[in-house]
């Protein structure tokens, strides 16, 4: 197992946990009306929002590079052979 895997295994178990010794029955306020709900589902409705928004924030991005278009943009007016005569002595070598 990774490091990776071997930590989040120990959230989750941690999680559900904490979970599992908050079902009391508690009011919440949510703006401007009072609701019954159990800990349990509250935590578990934050978990799983804080769970998506980490996914959505952390994927990476499918940009494309393409990296001719740059070093043509770089490179412009320049000279495309930037071999020093000694370099090109020491590949030619036998």
């Amino acid at each position: 197992m990774s490091i990776k895997n071997i930590v989040a295994l120990i959230i989750v178990v941690l999680l559900t946990i904490v979970i599992m010794q908050n079902t009391d029955e508690v009011k919440f306020t949510i703006l401007f009306s009072t609701v019954y709900m159990s800990k349990v589902a509250v935590l578990t409705a934050v978990a799983v929002a804080a769970f998506i928004l980490g996914v959505l924030v952390g994927r990476p991005k499918n940009k494309k590079y393409n990296i001719s278009e740059h070093y043509d943009d770089l490179h412009q007016g320049e000279d495309k052979n930037t071999l020093s005569d000694e370099d090109r002595d020491y590949i030619s070598r036998d």
